[in-house]
C-alpha cells in the first residue's frame, strides 16, 4: 500500500490499518476504507481518468509573498498519497467537491509556504484545467469551496440510480422489485405488465449500465464530463 498523508495533516505517515489490499487497477492512487462515507472519503484519481488534474512544481516560499500558498491554509482540505518516486498526489475536499494536483516537481511535505508553477500546454489539454485553477485561486483566496464554480452535473441522479441498482442485483433483487424501489409500487402494480413496456425497459437498461458501470465504465466518467 502507498504511505498517505491524511486530512488535515503534512506528515509522511504509513497506511491505516485495516484498508484492503488493491487487487485490482481501479484508477485510483490508493484505496480507502470501503465503509468510509461518501463524504468523508478522499479518493485520489490518477491524473490519466481525471483530466482536471493541475500538474505542479512547488518552491519553498518566503510565507509573506503574496504569491506564495500556506500550507497550514489548505490543510483541512488537504489528502495526499506518495507514489513509489516520492512523487506527491494531492487532492482539496470538503467531501463533496475536489481538486487534483499532481506536484511533479518539489514537494508540500515539510513546507511551511510554496510557490506553485502550473504546468498548462496545448489547447484542449489547458481548457480542461481552466476551471479547475479558478477553483484553487478562489479556495485559496476565500476559504471556501465555490458553489458557483462547481455546477451540478445533470447526470448525478442516473447514477445514483445506477449505484442503487447494482447494489439491489448483488442482494438477489428482481427487476420488478428494483422497479418499486425506484419507482413506486404503485406505478409498478399500473405499468409493469400494461401494454406498454416502458417501465421494464427502463429497469433493464438501469441494470445493463450499471453492470457496465461496475466493470469499469466508471474510469471514463471524469473524462466525458471534460
Amino acid at each position: 500500500m502507498i504511505p498517505t498523508i491524511l486530512p488535515g495533516t503534512c506528515a509522511r505517515v504509513p497506511p491505516r490499518a485495516g484498508w484492503p489490499r488493491i487487487r485490482f487497477n481501479g484508477g485510483f492512487t490508493f484505496a480507502e476504507q470501503p465503509d468510509r462515507a461518501a463524504p468523508a472519503a478522499r479518493i485520489i484519481w490518477h491524473a490519466d481518468l481525471d483530466p482536471e488534474t493541475i500538474g505542479v512544481a512547488a518552491v519553498p516560499a518566503d510565507p509573506s509573498d503574496p504569491d506564495s500558498l500556506r500550507i497550514d491554509r489548505i490543510s483541512s482540505w488537504l489528502a495526499m498519497a506518495v507514489d513509489a518516486e516520492g512523487r506527491e498526489h494531492v487532492v482539496l475536499s470538503d467531501g463533496w467537491h475536489h481538486i487534483r494536483l499532481d506536484i511533479e516537481e518539489g514537494r508540500l511535505t515539510g513546507q511551511e509556504a510554496v510557490l506553485l508553477h502550473y504546468r498548462l500546454c496545448g489547447l484542449a489539454s489547458a481548457e480542461n484545467r481552466v476551471l479547475p485553477l479558478r477553483r484553487l485561486l478562489d479556495l485559496c483566496r476565500h476559504r471556501r469551496f465555490a458553489r458557483s464554480l462547481f455546477p451540478c452535473d445533470p447526470r448525478t441522479d442516473r447514477w445514483i440510480n445506477m449505484l442503487r441498482v447494482h447494489d439491489a442485483v448483488r442482494d438477489g433483487a428482481s427487476q420488478r422489485e428494483i422497479g418499486a424501489a425506484l419507482f413506486g409500487d404503485e406505478r409498478v402494480a399500473r405499468d409493469w405488465g400494461g401494454e406498454s413496456d416502458s417501465l421494464r425497459s427502463r429497469v433493464r437498461r438501469l441494470v445493463r449500465e450499471a453492470h457496465a458501470m461496475a466493470r469499469g465504465g466508471y474510469r471514463h466518467l471524469m473524462r466525458r464530463k471534460s
